[in-house]
């Protein structure tokens, strides 16, 4: 919809936001209007070089012609039915994901807070029906964030962070060891603990990597001590970090791993997939969903997911994060640049604030998110070509320049 095609200003429409929209976002003054691969344009046709992605969502780009193709077809023939007849996207993209990631069985759900809530139901009920009533504790790390519903919420390591405050206490059933520390899990872990859940590259937290040697050594300890591992790759999953999921640029396999935002291409859907073993925890009526597995939205996520590996988006993102992440490192003021793939962190010096970067380069139409106090964020469509890394690192130039000025 245009804003031309209401009869309504900008100011009217921003009005009705106030006094209807219950608002826990920090809002952009412009409105998205449209979008296409590597922009976004605003109600008077300005562009935006978009290196937000929708928050890592729109990874074949802004207005993929495949995947509205997809979705329009879909909807001419049928919009929506529960999970009692079959329907014929949700049984191509269960194949399709399965056998691409090289996991058993998969539970499709609506996002990526849901999919860790399923993820964490599943191993709590795998422990406690193969253990016993007290095996269900998960271990996770400190600075991890895993969603807002309360489960996941409660796995987030991030005690002081405003997403947990005024909520009473959290779930129970977790504890926190200090990520990238094989040690700190390790001393975690105790007779009641049934998983260790984890971030492949920590991005809320401020865009931490997992090392080669922490990755590995949490897969033994899973394995020595009779636990699963639990991969959240909502952000990171589906080529974002130069491989299909994060996990494969470790050599290792989840047990469960969640997944979302790429997954679908603007559509809402998220997903787990189990090995047998453990997904055999859910049975008749011990989780459902009355969206998971949408027509509309497994039929844009097939088309999605075909885009983004038949055109290797992971091997354009991981060339592309190279060099995006040399070019940053040229920056003033830069303490360190890191990432994986095209998921990248600049921390900046105590002089330069995150926010202050992000306002800056949103006034010459660069679009980026801030995390804590001088980080910057950076996710792009995996389509991002050499001259849109160029443009955005010049605007990011400037602005910190003038913020220093």
């Amino acid at each position: 919809m245009r804003l031309k095609d209401t009869g309504l200003s900008k100011e009217a429409l921003k009005e009705k936001v106030d006094k209807y929209m219950i608002e826990t976002y920090e809002r952009f003054d412009f409105i998205a209007e449209t979008a296409k691969d590597m922009y976004i344009y605003d109600e008077n046709g300005q562009e935006y070089l978009d290196f937000y992605a929708g928050i890592a969502v729109n990874s074949a780009g802004n207005g993929n012609e495949k995947v509205i193709k997809a979705v329009q077809d879909q909807v001419a023939d049928i919009i929506h039915t529960f999970n009692y007849p079959y329907t014929i996207p949700q049984a191509l993209l269960a194949e399709k994901i399965c056998t691409s990631i090289g996991m058993d069985k998969i539970f499709f759900q609506n996002s990526g807070a849901e999919s860790n809530e399923a993820m964490i139901k599943m191993a709590r009920k795998y422990g406690v029906e193969k253990y016993g009533p007290h095996r269900y504790n998960i271990v996770t790390a400190s600075m991890s964030f895993h969603g807002r519903t309360m489960g996941a919420l409660s796995a987030t390591g991030q005690p002081h962070n405003a997403c947990q405050i005024g909520f009473g206490d959290m779930t129970p059933g977790f504890s926190y060891a200090e990520f990238n520390n094989l040690a700190s899990f390790t001393e975690a872990v105790n007779d009641n603990t049934i998983a260790i859940m984890l971030e492949p590259v920590q991005g809320e937290g401020g865009v931490h990597p997992a090392t080669q040697e922490f990755m590995a050594g949490i897969r033994k300890l899973c394995d020595d001590k009779g636990l699963l591992l639990l991969l959240d790759e909502v952000q990171t999953g589906w080529c974002r970090t130069g491989a299909t999921m994060s996990f494969m640029n470790y050599g290792i396999k989840p047990d469960i791993v969640s997944m979302a935002k790429a997954m679908g291409g603007g559509m809402p859907i998220g997903a787990i997939c189990a090995t047998d073993e453990v997904a055999k925890a859910f049975t008749m009526g011990s989780h459902g969903t009355t969206y998971g597995g949408h027509p509309v939205s497994t039929a844009a996520s097939l088309a999605q997911i075909t885009e983004l590996l038949d055109r290797d988006m992971a091997g354009n993102a991981k060339d592309m994060g190279d060099y995006l992440m040399n070019q940053l490192k040229t920056l003033p003021h830069v303490k360190e640049v890191r990432g994986q793939g095209l998921l990248i962190g600049i921390e900046f010096d105590d002089s330069i604030s995150g926010v202050d970067i992000k306002h800056r380069v949103l006034e010459k139409k660069l679009l980026v998110t801030a995390i804590g106090a001088h980080i910057v964020r950076l996710i792009p469509p995996l389509i991002v070509t050499k001259e849109d890394c160029d443009k955005a690192c010049a605007i990011l130039r400037e602005a910190v320049e003038e913020a220093i000025a």
